[in-house]
């Protein structure tokens, strides 16, 4: 591990790094006359995620996993970056006037032991809106399509074969009763990031995008179970993360964005959020999962390779015993007709 240093004008931000987070100390006086609760990380909606400060500093304590940090790789190391920034409404996702920008980071070997050191089975999420209020969302994955009982947190990391069913559930939990849960996208990546590249898309504005998913019926409309086939990522990732973009939105509503479904395109300017009809989209994610190829797989590789073994032996003896035969024949001595005596005649 390495902790990176990050000088911010005559101020400077101090890293510390370890297996599973970034610590980041930001002196004040490098933000004079900008207010510390004005400050933000590049996804500020887990409070997880929210800054922290003292007399003298703002804290940041960032998960490697969380608050939209993002991962980059070489042939050698991970590096996982995230940024200190400035907003005028947390609702806001463009803005002009950045008047503080502070990017730190931390990098990993790859040949290290850094992904012990990743959480594993993530806990459940829970997030304050206005006009929602207090909202919890749980992902689980499950053993059967029955989906009676989640699998034991302590089992992760999973391992699955290539071409297993996955069984997955997002519920989310909240004291308003009028809602409706939905799932707008769903992808999978090596590592816990949605926007770490490549991902694969599972679901996608709403719409199915890998054909073996197969979508369940559930008891309650704040609840979505689906599942999909195990697959590898091609090369030398043999984990996989699922994580998924969800909305809660008023119940029966035909404006909110959950009434919408499947929408081939991203839609433009949908989100009423005066109205209060539908919260922000937020990310929850689950796993590691480990993929194998599957046993069977191989076992008929095997057999196959036996078999063309034992072909081929069989030929080679074949052809062994035909030149044999034909040596033998040309070694063997010529018979020399004689003319008989006048006695044997």
């Amino acid at each position: 591990m390495r902790c990176v240093w990050v000088h911010v004008e005559h101020a400077k931000a101090h890293v510390i790094c370890n297996e599973t987070s970034m610590t980041v100390e930001l002196e004040k006086a490098a933000f004079k006359g900008l207010d510390e609760d004005h400050l933000r990380l590049n996804d500020p909606g887990n409070e997880a995620c929210r800054l922290h400060s003292n007399g003298t500093h703002v804290i940041g304590f960032i998960p490697l996993n969380e608050c939209g940090t993002m991962i980059k790789e070489d042939d050698e190391n991970l590096l996982f970056s995230n940024e200190i920034t400035t907003f005028e409404d947390v609702r806001d996702i463009v803005t002009r006037k950045h008047l503080l920008e502070v990017q730190f980071s931390c990098q990993y070997p790859k040949r290290g032991n850094v992904s012990l050191g990743f959480t594993v089975h993530r806990d459940n999420q829970t997030i304050t809106e206005k006009g929602f209020g207090t909202f919890t969302y749980n992902f689980e994955f499950y053993p059967d399509i029955l989906f009676d009982t989640m699998i034991n947190p302590h089992f992760y990391p999973l391992d699955y074969e290539v071409g297993d069913k996955i069984y997955m559930q997002i519920d989310a939990t909240t004291s308003i009763n009028n809602t409706v849960l939905f799932v707008e996208s769903c992808s999978a990546s090596p590592y816990d990031n949605p926007n770490y590249q490549p991902t694969y898309p599972i679901i996608e504005n709403g719409c199915v995008q890998d054909s073996t998913v197969v979508i369940y019926p559930t008891s309650h409309n704040k609840q979505f179970r689906f599942s999909i086939d195990a697959f590898k990522f091609i090369g030398l990732h043999d984990q996989v993360y699922i994580s998924c973009s969800v909305i809660l939105c008023e119940a029966g509503n035909p404006n909110t964005r959950c009434s919408r479904g499947c929408l081939p395109t991203t839609p433009i300017g949908r989100r009423r959020r005066s109205a209060v009809i539908e919260t922000g989209a937020h990310f929850i994610s689950q796993g590691p999962l480990r993929l194998q190829s599957t046993p069977e797989n191989k076992s008929s590789v095997t057999g196959l390779n036996l078999n063309m073994a034992f072909i081929a032996g069989c030929l080679l003896a074949a052809i062994a015993m035909i030149c044999g035969v034909m040596i033998h024949k040309f070694k063997r001595p010529a018979v020399r007709y004689q003319p008989l005596s006048s006695i044997e005649q």
